[in-house]
């Protein structure tokens, strides 16, 4: 909720709002009052009285909030009709309401509601008023409730026994949860512990020894290399060819046979081209002696040529994994992925050098190079995840195990020591989803929770690598003339369910309540992916406009979404009104009506719901 949600609907009789906050924080760009409610700074010694509202914060920074004092200052000088707001820097399972209960009790000020807000540094509001009676309270809907005196004392103290019960509740499962949680991880650290330092000395013991026996044969391969090049330059098997010849074509071979063998015995005894020819009584030159040629050296290289990496500065997300063809499939479109097999993949996470080693248990009890791996069925499988495992370590990379298939599936999997667990599926990409049959509601479902992107996010936080989440950013380009135009931009900018990450605007003076949401704020070129023109803000913007565009454009993988004159939706179209733009596009001043003959996918999307 914003501010100015909360505030309005007590603004009725209010011709002054009072700002008392002394910290450094500025409440204005937030109110977006009214016309003839007027906004008066300071304060902080004048009686607040009917027809006023003040305005006071609490947090736990007493220079950008102010100390509690000044809050205890302004419940003291509350006189009976007047109102106030107190806006709150702790989130709310910190709240401290109870260093605040006994002095609004005191002075007579009653709390009419309490909503959380959605600023960085702002978490939760409450605005109450001075009363020298109780007044009922509102319900869910902000309305305020039909009852007086004793009716509305025993509601008040009903629905603080009763919500006091489910909060008592619901923190008791939280900590059982939290319990639960820590001793599972003590038991596995445990178990792991033990045994993990012999593991890995055998695991390295067993790699010595391999590689030793893979150096020996190697030298034997290059001996037994040498001993051929030597027998095949051999005067007894060219011979033995030249009778093997003859033998299986008698009629011709037989009578080459001796100019062949005489052929040989030359070139046993002079070797290399025949030397010209020298006058009678001078004595030959010496033929020079050839030098021999090198050794072959042999190449213990593997060429991944199949393989995919990227190099820094990154921004996206590098996987190398045990997983599924359709896993691997869903996660290229977001990440690039590098699948490990048995026979490579060390080499593979040697070479490719990826954010985390991904382990997918329905890999390893599917079909698949990896099948069985962990079942106890395929021991050689085991001992070559082990070493994928030593190797990335070795590298410092986070092995990740997703798991999800059942633990019983394959429970030698559990037995390895893992850096991070992921108890989930592998998501839903949108392009394998029908818009028409599973409908508009399911899209932002999917797209918000349950999509392949969003299970990578997870992953990437737990990794410290890029989030794929970054392209989804949105800039709003705008230029507000006027205070309307300021309010209506970001109104309609903090009401998106899909919130733009930036804001691009001539002037930034009047925008510190974005700020203060999370949303960049500045001039100059869009940063963000993709660019969305509101620089008309007469036009109407339902909340879930760049939500669907957003969705649409994960669907289809367009370079612009937008409406047409036709009303068409979720379909490529050649032409259309661009609502959400590719920043690359955006940025090479093409006309639109070009777009489509330069390649670029345009879809379209309707931006409002439909009826």
């Amino acid at each position: 909720m914003r501010l100015t949600d909360l505030l309005r609907p007590h603004l009725d009789g209010v011709a002054t709002v009072v700002d008392a906050t002394p910290g450094r924080l500025d409440l204005e760009p937030y109110l977006h009052l009214p016309d003839g409610v007027a906004l008066r700074r300071g304060g902080q010694e004048d009686a607040v009285g009917e027809g006023e509202l003040v305005l006071v914060c609490h947090g736990p920074d007493p220079e950008l909030h102010g100390p509690e004092s000044a809050v205890l200052s302004v419940l003291q000088r509350m006189r009976p009709g007047g109102r106030g707001v107190i806006v709150f820097g702790h989130r709310g399972p910190d709240l401290p309401y109870h260093r605040l209960l006994d002095a609004l009790v005191a002075h007579h000020c009653q709390v009419l509601r309490a909503a959380p807000l959605d600023y960085v540094h702002l978490h939760a509001g409450a605005v109450f008023t001075r009363t020298d009676e109780l007044l009922p309270p509102e319900d869910w809907f902000g309305r305020p409730v039909p009852a007086e005196g004793f009716a509305t004392a025993l509601r008040i103290a009903d629905e603080y026994v009763l919500a006091d019960l489910v909060s008592r509740s619901l923190r008791a499962r939280v900590l059982d949860l939290e319990r639960a949680a820590e001793e599972s991880e003590a038991t596995r650290g445990d178990g792991h512990g033990d045994g993990l330092a012999e593991r890995l000395a055998a695991a390295e013991r067993e790699k010595a020894q391999l590689s030793a026996a893979l150096r020996g044969a190697r030298d034997r391969v290059e001996v037994l290399q040498a001993r051929v090049t030597m027998l095949e330059g051999s005067t007894s098997l060219r011979v033995g060819r030249a009778l093997v010849s003859a033998a299986r074509s008698p009629k011709r071979g037989a009578t080459r046979l001796p100019r062949e063998l005489y052929g040989l015995w030359r070139g046993r005894t002079h070797p290399g081209p025949a030397a010209p020819a020298t006058p009678r009584g001078t004595a030959p030159a010496a033929a020079p002696p050839a030098a021999p040629e090198p050794p072959a050296a042999a190449d213990d290289r593997l060429y991944l040529t199949y393989r995919a990496f990227t190099s820094t500065p990154r921004d996206r997300l590098v996987l190398a994994g045990v997983l599924t063809d359709a896993t691997a499939a869903d996660f290229a479109a977001d990440a690039v992925v590098n699948r490990a097999l048995p026979h490579d993949g060390v080499e593979v996470v040697r070479r490719t050098d990826p954010d985390a080693l991904l382990v997918q248990l329905s890999a390893c009890t599917g079909e698949g190079p990896w099948a069985h791996t962990g079942t106890g069925l395929a021991p050689d499988l085991d001992r070559g995840l082990a070493e994928l495992l030593t190797e990335a370590r070795r590298l410092g990379r986070a092995c990740v195990l997703w798991r999800d298939a059942p633990v019983s599936s394959a429970p030698g999997l559990s037995r390895l020591a893992w850096d991070a667990v992921l108890d989930t599926d592998t998501g839903v990409r949108l392009t394998s989803l029908d818009p028409r049959a599973d409908g508009r509601e399911r899209l932002r479902e999917v797209f918000r929770t349950d999509s392949t992107r969003v299970r990578l996010a997870e992953l990437a936080r737990r990794v410290g690598a890029p989030d794929p989440l970054a392209a989804r950013r949105i800039c709003v380009l705008a230029a507000p003339r006027d205070r309307a135009g300021i309010s209506r931009l970001v109104g309609d900018v903090l009401s998106q369910r899909h919130r733009p990450a930036e804001v691009v605007v001539p002037d930034p003076a009047g925008l510190g309540e974005l700020t203060a949401a999370g949303v960049t704020v500045r001039t100059g070129t869009p940063l963000a992916p993709w660019v969305a023109d509101w620089t008309d803000l007469s036009e109407e913007r339902p909340d879930t406009l760049l939500l669907d565009l957003m969705c649409a454009q994960e669907y289809s993988g367009a370079d612009a979404v937008g409406s047409t004159p036709a009303g068409d939706d979720y379909t490529y179209v050649p032409e259309l009104r661009p609502l959400l733009v590719r920043r690359s596009l955006h940025a090479s001043g093409t006309p639109p009506e070009l777009w489509a003959r330069r390649g670029h996918r345009l879809f379209a999307c309707c931006g409002k719901e439909p009826a």
